[in-house]
C-alpha cells in the first residue's frame, strides 16, 4: 500500500510538472527582429526598415488605430522628423509576451533625445511601443510618448514668424 501510494503522488508530480509555454521572455526572435526595426529607426535605414513588417502592417504612432498608417506613410513622417531633429534612443528595453488569445507581442521602452536643428533645443522624452508579430513580422504597431513640449515650441515658432512677417508687411 506504502508503495502504490508513493508511486500515486510520483505521478501526480511528474504530470502537475509538464512543460508550458514560455509567456513572458526578454529573449526571442521576435526581440530579435524588433531591435532591428529599432536600429534601422536610429541610423534612418530606411531600406531595410519595411523589411520588418508585413506588407498589410499598421502603425499607430499616438492616435487610434483608425487612424493608422502604412509602413510607407510612417516612413515617409519618419524622414520629415530626420529633417528636424537628430536624435538618439537610450536605455532600451525590450520583452516579450504571449496573451492568453496567443498572440505574440514585444513591448519596448526607451528614452529618444532629439535635438532641433533650427533651435539647437533638446528633448528628452520617454517612449513606448509595442509591435505584434504573426510569422516573424511585425503586423501591427502602437506607439506612445508626450510630444506636448515640441508642439507647443513649433506653435510658438510659428506665431513668432507670423508676427514678424505681419510687421515687415505694415513696414
Amino acid at each position: 500500500m506504502k508503495k502504490l501510494l508513493m508511486v500515486g503522488l510520483a505521478v501526480v508530480l511528474l504530470t502537475s510538472c509538464n512543460k508550458q509555454e514560455k509567456r513572458y521572455t526578454q529573449n526571442s526572435p521576435e526581440i530579435d527582429t524588433y531591435k532591428k526595426v529599432m536600429d534601422d529607426y536610429k541610423t534612418l535605414n530606411w531600406e531595410d526598415y519595411p523589411t520588418h513588417y508585413a506588407d498589410t502592417a499598421k502603425i499607430a504612432n499616438n492616435v487610434v488605430e483608425e487612424k493608422a498608417l502604412t509602413v510607407s506613410q510612417a516612413i515617409e513622417k519618419s524622414k520629415e522628423d530626420a529633417a528636424m531633429f537628430s536624435w538618439v534612443v537610450e536605455k532600451e528595453e525590450y520583452e516579450m509576451v504571449m496573451t492568453d488569445e496567443e498572440e505574440t507581442w514585444v513591448n519596448f521602452w526607451g528614452i529618444w533625445k532629439g535635438t532641433m536643428k533650427s533651435t539647437n533645443k533638446e528633448y528628452v522624452i520617454p517612449f513606448h511601443s509595442t509591435a505584434r508579430f504573426v510569422d516573424g513580422k511585425i503586423v501591427e504597431e502602437f506607439g506612445y510618448w508626450d510630444n506636448s513640449e515640441i508642439v507647443s515650441d513649433l506653435l510658438q515658432m510659428e506665431q513668432e514668424s507670423a508676427s514678424a512677417t505681419s510687421n515687415s508687411i505694415s513696414e
